[in-house]
């Protein structure tokens, strides 16, 4: 023990610095998260990881959510092959935020369930992904309390001289374990002032494999196929699963595009036009597939309906020197959201189908100003509309004959209105100060007529409130090759027409009714970090944090026109909303090294703890729900010329049966079991390596063999396995 104390003291003491500067690539990263304008990571007060274009392209993660993993640091969490759910320091769906180029993606049905939105996003089109780690409300707004995912897709570029430039790739990519078949191509052009980019892929994945050494319980022994019979019944049948590694049905297809024109008509005035268009194929849920119900599967049909997302993005930039701005920037942007739920009980004919669309109006507006040179102000307003439509629809399989039903929300309107400043102070030489303030308005009008039910209040609803949040942290470099980071931050999330307007059967037994007196919930976080830096030898990042979530909106018992329970679907259900009834609190670490042997060898890993506990109904604590178990990422490698190699190993803790969330305890279906038939989350390990091989400067070829061992394992929370031995294969031609 003592060699080990010595050597630490060694290493922390001792090694010579080539210089008196932080000079680190991760500390002289250029970042956006933590302002919404460039500033170099060393300059924030909180954690931020980032993940560059040229590492996506070495990884050819096959969807947005599989990038996010791929930090270490970020746990994704499926229900489906068709999705990913991120789940940070304690938080997932709806208190995590999306950004793409500055544009908020969070949408008013953004649900606590898990989301799968973040597969809309093109990860061949991403020229960065940032993660901003704990309440970003201040420049971000509501629905950023666990962290805000900021994704930044790439621009066209300008030629320098007379020529035009002409710029591009296209790649091709298969992987055995879901039959993958993906081609992707891209390709710009620039000239002095013009410049274009056109983008498009199309991933398409048959049924996903699973391993074959691990828990019999993840085995599905059997597929339902629909049958309709002549005499107009339906007669569903259970046939055996021929291969008890194929997880049927999970497979889908995508298609994704993008559209950029970028004009530059003064040296001082940049404008951007991006048109963003991506749909999936219907796919099931999984995890609703494997229910059963008087021994026979629950469900016949439980599938997402397709996935649509599109938006039209304007952007202005404007550069000059005068007393309100050195810089300013104008986001304008319309999205459109589509998806559906299309279910069907099992001999049953009724297919009950419930779509929404949404329609996102938003305006920002930021603006920054260098007072001085230790001064720095950035401020601004946004303005957000949303506008939902939802309708249900009863199909009758045998018949085809179609009525009305009700509708899993109001037609309804969501509009927040916000104002924030923020400010960066270099107080003395080896401090630096970050602090910001953000006053927010949200209101709901909710129009209940629509719905296909009756409600015990008016059929117009509306609801408004405000919110204060903000922020204070400081950065102080004791020694040049030392950071020491601490920072409050305080957000919030206002309630959305999810919470506020929703009627679905949430599980077996259970309705969940609308609740028009929600208010808004807020995270109160205190972070404090240390990164070390050991010359260009060795990066070490330590980080621990303490949140707590107040007026927190949770799903309890409810009355709805003043009974317990209610008729739904046929059913005599127990009646739930979400009710602003609970206090949860997370704290946790997070570590990570990144070590450079050499100019060809590294090593790096990521490790994070996270304990949650959220208040019940009865005064009781459960674990929280989103709170993952120990999880992480180490890997070691090399980059020689034309050819690199890594070893790496994503890992999981285990979650025993009484550490298990209490809503989790009751999904048996989709978990191992313990010794006394308790569901609860195995630990696993992959072993896993990858390969790229220049054949020539604009010709690459990536192989990578993952979970080599072939186990069979499920993450947390996740209703699917991950795939088996895998081998993934691409070849990429850059113009």
């Amino acid at each position: 023990m003592i060699y080990r104390k010595l050597l630490l003291f060694f290493l922390w003491t001792a090694i010579p610095m080539a210089s008196q500067e932080l000079y680190h690539a991760h500390l002289q990263e250029l970042v956006v998260s933590g302002t919404r304008w460039y500033t170099l990571n060393g300059n924030e007060p909180v954690k931020i990881s980032r993940l560059s274009f040229e590492e996506g392209n070495v990884y050819n993660p096959q969807t947005a959510a599989d990038m996010l993993g791929l930090t270490g640091e970020v746990f994704i969490q499926k229900s489906q092959y068709g999705g990913g759910s991120p789940m940070i320091r304690g938080f997932s769906t709806n208190r995590l935020l999306y950004s793409v180029d500055g544009v908020r993606m969070n949408s008013a049905i953004f649900r606590a369930g898990n989301l799968q939105n973040v597969i809309s996003l093109d990860p061949f089109s991403i020229a960065s992904t940032e993660v901003l780690f704990g309440p970003g409300a201040v420049c971000y707004g509501s629905d950023a309390i666990g962290g805000v995912m900021v994704f930044n897709t790439i621009d066209p570029r300008l030629s320098a001289g007379d020529a035009p430039i002409v710029f591009g790739s296209a790649t091709a990519r298969t992987a055995s374990a879901s039959g993958e078949k993906t081609a992707h191509v891209h390709l710009g052009m620039g000239f002095d002032k013009w410049g274009f980019i056109t983008s498009f892929t199309s991933p398409s994945f048959d049924d996903l494999k699973q391993g074959m050494y691990g828990p019999d319980k993840y085995i599905m022994p059997y597929i339902v196929v629909p049958e309709y019979g002549k005499d107009g019944k339906v007669n569903d049948r259970v046939m055996p699963n021929s291969d008890n590694r194929r997880q049927a049905p999970s497979g889908y297809s995508q298609c994704n595009f993008m559209q950029k024109v970028r004009y530059v008509p003064t040296e001082n005035v940049d404008l951007e036009y991006a048109f963003h268009f991506s749909e999936t194929s219907e796919y099931a849920r999984y995890d609703r597939h494997q229910r059963m119900k008087n021994g026979l599967p629950r469900y016949s049909e439980w599938n997402y309906g397709p996935q649509l997302w599109m938006m039209n993005h304007l952007r202005m930039s404007h550069n000059t020197n005068n007393m309100l701005y050195d810089s300013l920037r104008i986001n304008m942007a319309l999205q459109r959201f589509e998806e559906s739920r299309i279910s069907r009980d099992f001999n049953n004919p009724i297919r009950d189908i419930q779509s929404e669309e949404v329609d996102a109006w938003s305006v920002n507006a930021d603006l920054m100003k260098s007072v001085n040179s230790r001064l720095t102000l950035m401020y601004g307003a946004e303005y957000v509309q949303n506008n939902v439509h939802s309708k249900g629809e009863s199909i009758d399989v045998t018949t085809g004959e179609s009525t009305t039903s009700s509708s899993r929300y109001p037609k309804a309107r969501w509009y927040s209105y916000g104002i924030f400043l923020n400010s960066q102070w270099h107080i003395l030489k080896n401090v630096h100060l970050a602090a910001g303030l953000r006053y927010n308005l949200y209101s709901i009008e909710s129009d209940f007529s629509t719905a296909g039910y009756d409600v015990p209040f008016y059929p117009k609803q509306s609801s408004d409130a405000g919110s204060l949040c903000g922020n204070i942290g400081i950065n102080w470099f004791p020694k040049p090759h030392c950071m020491i980071r601490l920072n409050y931050s305080r957000g919030f999330r206002a309630p959305n027409v999810d919470d506020m307007g929703k009627l679905f059967d949430s599980v077996d037994g259970c309705v969940t009714v609308p609740n028009p007196n929600l208010k808004p919930e807020y995270a109160d976080n205190v972070e404090i970090g240390v990164v070390k830096c050991f010359g260009d030898f060795l990066e070490l990042d330590l980080s621990a944090y303490y949140t707590v979530l107040d007026n927190a909106i949770v799903r309890r018992d409810y009355l709805f026109d003043g009974s317990p329970t209610m008729q739904y679907k046929g059913d005599e259900c127990r009646v739930q909303a979400l009710q602003n009834a609970a206090v949860a609190k997370v704290w946790g670490v997070q570590f990570s090294m990144d070590m450079r042997f050499s100019k060809w060898f590294y090593a790096k890993g990521n490790i994070n703890y996270q304990y949650g506990r959220e208040e019940l109904d009865d005064g009781e604590n459960s674990p929280s729900r989103h709170a993952a178990p120990l999880f992480g990422r180490i890997a070691a490698g090399f980059n020689h010329k034309k050819l690199s190699f890594e070893a790496f190993s994503n890992f999981q803790a285990k979650c025993k049966a009484e550490d298990m969330p209490l809503e989790e305890r009751d999904k048996s279906e989709f978990y191992a079991l313990d010794a006394k038939g308790r569901p609860y989350s195995p630990a696993w390990m992959t072993i896993n390596v990858r390969t790229t091989f220049r054949m020539m400067d604009n010709l690459h070829l990536n192989a990578t063999l993952e979970n080599i061992a072939d186990r069979r394992y499920r993450p947390y929370s996740c209703g699917i396995s991950a795939p088996g031995r895998n081998f993934t294969a691409s070849i990429t031609y850059t113009l």
